[in-house]
């Protein structure tokens, strides 16, 4: 038996963990750009990417490395080092080889504007006002951010039954260009639990699927995508169990978040897909669901427009009939097995959900045991406003 319980300091509540933020000049308002997270000692490193072929130069860089430990991430926002062919990750080599000798063999993440360069000289003036003796995991939340409203954080303790423990600490950014492939998202989680690589790794692969993976605001898929997991064993403890159970409940947790942060976005919407054929295909329905168009801005019209989602998975490719198909909105059916449901009375009610600020479309295909659950928002004025000058 284990418990799992909230704690505070996000990203440096495991033990040896230490991340600040500041300006470094990159955002024109001065405010925070740049963050740091640092181990005292090495860490075991698992990690999930974009799918995007035009990967970020980070992205290179990290995976060049082939199987490694560090110390040490350090983060800009602003400028997305994506695009920029080899004298991107060359720039990243210049910026890492100025750091102090406690950061060993770092690693770098970026999050931005696509095709400028780095300007290197600002991140390297700007890292040298790091104190790698700070716990300051709001600044560095916050210095990751680019069109979030909020920054993103979460930490929680795990207590085994033997009277151990160990914790995970996490912050994230994401608002827009979120697509169920990863997202434009960055995460980095901590902990101190004695897990090794490799069995890390295979609990990150699983654990995203069903929560960064599932989550979308605008269906597009970022060259930036990134989430780092580090492990320094300082706990002695661990229980695979309890382990992904709390890596589960974090990564839930902030994809939520940035979907409830999407650009201009006014509500999170969870669709429920049951009765597929198999997960897969409920996979592929939520996630046609989550990305439409028309069914978003239905959504942000408060329009329980049913039909949308019925053509929305139709046109899915999975398989589906509308003899078998059932349609809610929340507890209110409006289509069920061939039977419409939406007289006034039924609208009137659907409609009075879809003003809350979350609620779900439940869908069930009848076709099998299959099933999925996707994230996703409205889509409203605000995100063409935010994203029609984003570089400026």
């Amino acid at each position: 038996m284990y418990k799992i319980v909230q704690i505070n300091a996000g990203v440096c509540a495991a033990d040896g963990f230490f991340a600040d933020g500041i300006s470094a000049g990159l955002k024109p308002d001065g405010a925070k750009d740049m963050a740091f997270v640092y181990s005292d000692t090495l860490c075991e490193i698992a990690s999930v990417f974009t799918t995007n072929k035009m990967a970020a130069a980070p992205i290179h860089h990290f995976k060049a490395k082939g199987t490694f430990q560090t110390n040490f991430v350090l983060i800009n926002s602003k400028n997305a080092n994506a695009i920029t062919g080899d004298v991107g990750v060359q720039d990243i080599n210049e910026i890492l080889a100025t750091l102090p000798q406690e950061a060993i063999n770092p690693v770098m993440s970026s999050t931005g504007v696509i095709g400028v360069r780095l300007p290197k000289e600002k991140i390297i003036a700007g890292a040298k006002h790091f104190d790698f003796s700070q716990k300051n995991p709001h600044n560095a939340a916050k210095a990751i951010m680019t069109t979030d409203t909020f920054s993103k954080e979460i930490a929680l303790r795990v207590e085994l039954a033997d009277g151990k423990s160990f914790t995970l600490g996490a912050m994230a950014k994401g608002a827009g260009m979120i697509n169920p492939a990863m997202a434009t998202m960055l995460c980095f989680m901590t902990t101190d639990a004695d897990v090794k690589a490799q069995e890390m790794q295979s609990i990150l692969n699983r654990v995203t699927r069903t929560t960064f993976n599932a989550a979308s605001v605008d269906g597009d898929t970022s060259t930036n995508d990134t989430v780092m997991l580090l492990a320094n064993a300082k706990s002695g403890a661990y229980d695979a169990t309890a382990f992904e159970e709390a890596l589960h409940a974090i990564m839930h947790f902030l994809a939520r978040e940035m979907v409830r942060d999407g650009e201009g976005a006014t509500k999170l919407v969870t669709y429920e897909v049951t009765g597929a054929k198999n997960d897969t295909e409920a996979e592929i329905a939520a996630k046609a669901l989550s990305d439409s168009l028309l069914v978003k801005t239905a959504l942000y019209g408060e329009d329980p427009n049913w039909g949308r989602i019925a053509s929305t998975i139709g046109a899915s490719g999975v398989a589906c009939a509308q003899e078998k198909l059932t349609i809610s909105f929340e507890d209110v059916c409006v289509y069920e097995q061939g039977s419409i449901y939406f007289d006034a009375q039924q609208e009137a009610k659907a409609s009075q959900i879809m003003q809350r600020d979350a609620f779900s479309i439940l869908c069930d295909l009848g076709q099998g045991n299959g099933k999925f659950t996707a994230f996703g928002c409205d889509l409203g004025h605000e995100y063409v406003k935010i994203n029609a000058d984003y570089r400026t």
